[in-house]
């Protein structure tokens, strides 16, 4: 089932979202709800907080680089991460044009490390450490992000805040119109 993506200004994507158990209700299906909204979107990734769940968890199919040639040798994956801790991100800072389905119509340059280790268990709860580079770490960074509580704009040049300022308030406000099922924020 297509969920609705919860778009900028909702409080749940600025919350630090929380640890799950093996026994978390409707996992399994939720985890396809995901893959189905997320690849109905055009995403390469997608955290729970987006679809309004604050819970440690996020997918991601960067496997689109192995058809684009984004990255030369580098190989594209598709994973679901629960319970993700970083454990190092290093190497050189890269700066690259990022976006996100919670803030359609925007796009900005994010400088990030270019190589992470990362910690966290699969759907069938098995831990796993691993070490990825280039998009791969950007992809992972920035669904990583979602479950602390922090968007990609807030990791732009004051300048270019400044430029979206406006835009963010018509995405938070609902005046925007996305090709994909959203939820806007609406204060009480």
């Amino acid at each position: 089932m297509i969920l609705p993506i919860f778009a900028y200004g909702q409080p749940v994507l600025k919350r630090k979202a929380k640890d799950i158990e093996p026994d978390y209700p409707g996992l399994e299906e939720l985890i396809a709800d995901m893959w189905e909204t997320m690849y109905h979107a055009d995403g390469v990734g997608l955290a729970a907080p987006q679809i309004g769940k604050d819970i440690r968890l996020f997918l991601v199919d960067s496997t689109i680089i192995e058809e684009d040639g984004k990255e030369e040798g580098d190989k594209g994956i598709k994973k679901v991460f629960i319970n993700a801790q970083m454990l190092d991100e290093s190497g050189e800072p890269v700066s690259m044009e990022e976006g996100c389905l919670s803030i359609p119509f925007i796009r900005g340059d994010v400088e990030r490390e270019s190589d992470i280790r990362i910690r966290y268990m699969d759907e069938k709860f098995e831990t796993h450490e691993e070490s990825y580079s280039g998009f791969n770490a950007r992809v992972i960074q920035h669904e990583y992000d979602h479950i602390e509580g922090i968007l990609f704009t807030e990791k732009l040049k004051p300048l270019k805040k400044r430029l979206i300022r406006r835009k963010l308030d018509d995405i938070r406000t609902g005046k925007i119109q996305a090709d994909y099922k959203m939820k806007f924020h609406t204060p009480r």
